[in-house]
C-alpha cells in the first residue's frame, strides 16, 4: 500500500487581521501565492509535476471568492495545467485539505499534491459571506434546535462552565502560549517554516511580556445578558486575552509518496499516518476535538501516551484545557512552540499552519508520533497522526 509523506512545509508570518496589520496591504491571493512559490523553491520540484492544489478558505467572498486557490496557483507562476480547488470545513479547512491530499496520494490518484490555506481577515472580515438579515442555517436546523444555536464565544464559555475551567487557568494557559512562541522565535525554531513577505519577518501578535496580571484586567469578550439568562452557569471568563486573535496569513505543505520522494530526491519530514473527522454537539460546537482525538488514536492503534507532540488549535483556552482533561494528554507536549492565542488564527490557513509548525517541531525534537486536531464551527473536528521519519 502506498503511503503519504510531507516533504516541505512553509507559512507566512501571521499578521493582525486589522486594517493596520502588517499584512493588511497584501491581497489574499498573493498571500497564498507566496507560500506556493516558496514551497516549490525550497523543495526544488518542478511545479508542472503537481497533480492538484487543495486550499482552505473560510470566508469565500469578495477578494477570497471564485476559488482563491486557483488564482494563487496562477499568481505563483505555476503552469496553467496545474489544477486547484478551495474547500471549507470552517477553521479546519486547510487541515481537511491535508487529509484530502494525503488520501489522494495513498489511493494513487495523486503523485504530488499541495495542501494549503489562506485567510485575510483584515480585508475579508469574518462573516462577510453572510449578508445582514440572511439565515445561513435554514428552517430545518431552527426546528431541530428551537432555542437557537450560539456564537463560538458563547460555546467557549459553556465549555469553561461544563469543565469547571477557571479564568485563572485560562489566562495562565494563554500566557504560556505567548511565552513558548516568543522562545521559539528567540531560539530560531521558526526559521525553517516562515517565509518572510514584503519586509514582514515575524508573527505580529506574539507578546513576550504578557502576564496573568495584565490578562486579569481584561473584560469578558462575549458578555450578553440574554445568553446569561439562558445559560446561568456561564461565568463570563473568556476574554480577548485567552482567545485567539483575528489574523492574516497563509501556509502550505507539499505531499507525495515515499516512492515518489525518493525518485525526485525529496527529503520526507513526516509520514501522514492516520486521519479522522467527526461531528459533535453544534451548541457546544468546539468539543469535537475530544472524540476526534479518540477516533484517530483508535485508527492508528496508538494510545495518548504514545504521542510525543500535540498541536491542538487554540481557538480558546477553554477548548484545549477541556480537551486535556478528557484525554489526559500531558500539557507539556501540547503546542510546544506556542499556539493560535499567540501566533494567530487566520481561519483558512490555520490547519496547514499547525501542520507546518508541527512537522518542524517533530524534526527538531526527534518525535516519533505527533497528533494534530482542530475544533470547527458547527460542531466538527479534524484529527490526524503524523509519524516522524
Amino acid at each position: 500500500m502506498r503511503d503519504a509523506v510531507i516533504v516541505e512545509a512553509v507559512r507566512t508570518p501571521i499578521g493582525k487581521g486589522k486594517p493596520n496589520g502588517a499584512l493588511a496591504h497584501v491581497h489574499p491571493v498573493e498571500l497564498l501565492a507566496h507560500t506556493l512559490r516558496t514551497l516549490v523553491e525550497r523543495s526544488g520540484v518542478d511545479p508542472a509535476l503537481i497533480d492538484d492544489v487543495i486550499g482552505g478558505t473560510v470566508d469565500q467572498v469578495g477578494e477570497q471568492a471564485m476559488n482563491t486557490t486557483r488564482y494563487a496557483v496562477l499568481s505563483a507562476g505555476f503552469p496553467e495545467t496545474v489544477p486547484a480547488t478551495t474547500v471549507d470545513r470552517q477553521c479546519g479547512s486547510s487541515q481537511q485539505a491535508v487529509h484530502f491530499a494525503a488520501q489522494g496520494v495513498i489511493s494513487g490518484a495523486y503523485d504530488l499534491v499541495v495542501a494549503c490555506g489562506v485567510e485575510s481577515m483584515s480585508r475579508v472580515p469574518m462573516w462577510s459571506n453572510v449578508p445582514a438579515g440572511k439565515d445561513p442555517f435554514g428552517p430545518g436546523v431552527a426546528e431541530r434546535y428551537p432555542e437557537g444555536l450560539v456564537p463560538q464565544g458563547i460555546s467557549a464559555e459553556l465549555i469553561a462552565a461544563k469543565w469547571s475551567i477557571s479564568r485563572d487557568r485560562m489566562d495562565a494557559f494563554a500566557v504560556d502560549s505567548h511565552r513558548k512562541a516568543a522562545a521559539a522565535w528567540k531560539n530560531g525554531l521558526f526559521a525553517d517554516e516562515v517565509a518572510p513577505l514584503e519586509g514582514v519577518t515575524r508573527d505580529e501578535c506574539v507578546r513576550p511580556g504578557s502576564t496573568t496580571e495584565v490578562l486579569a484586567g481584561l473584560k469578558p469578550a462575549y458578555y450578553d445578558p440574554n445568553f446569561g439568562e439562558r445559560f446561568p452557569q456561564i461565568e463570563w471568563n473568556v476574554t480577548a486575552g485567552n482567545a485567539s486573535p483575528i489574523n492574516d496569513g497563509a501556509s502550505a505543505v507539499l505531499i507525495t509518496s515515499s516512492e515518489t520522494a525518493a525518485r525526485l530526491g525529496l527529503r520526507p519530514l513526516a509520514r501522514l499516518h492516520s486521519f479522522a473527522v467527526t461531528g459533535s454537539d453544534p451548541l457546544l460546537m468546539l468539543t469535537g476535538v475530544v472524540p476526534a482525538t479518540e477516533k484517530v488514536l483508535r485508527k492508528a492503534s496508538l494510545s495518548v501516551d504514545d504521542i510525543d507532540l500535540f498541536e491542538v488549535n487554540e481557538a480558546f483556552s477553554s477548548v484545549v484545557l477541556a480537551w486535556q482533561q478528557e484525554t489526559g494528554a500531558d500539557l507539556a507536549k501540547v503546542n510546544v512552540h506556542g499556539g493560535a492565542i499567540a501566533i494567530g488564527h487566520p481561519l483558512g490557513a490555520s490547519g496547514t499552519r499547525l501542520t507546518t509548525t508541527l512537522v518542524h517541531a517533530m524534526r527538531a525534537r526527534g518525535a516519533r508520533y505527533a497528533l494534530q486536531t482542530m475544533c470547527e464551527a458547527g460542531g466538527l473536528a479534524n484529527a490526524m497522526v503524523l509519524e516522524g521519519l
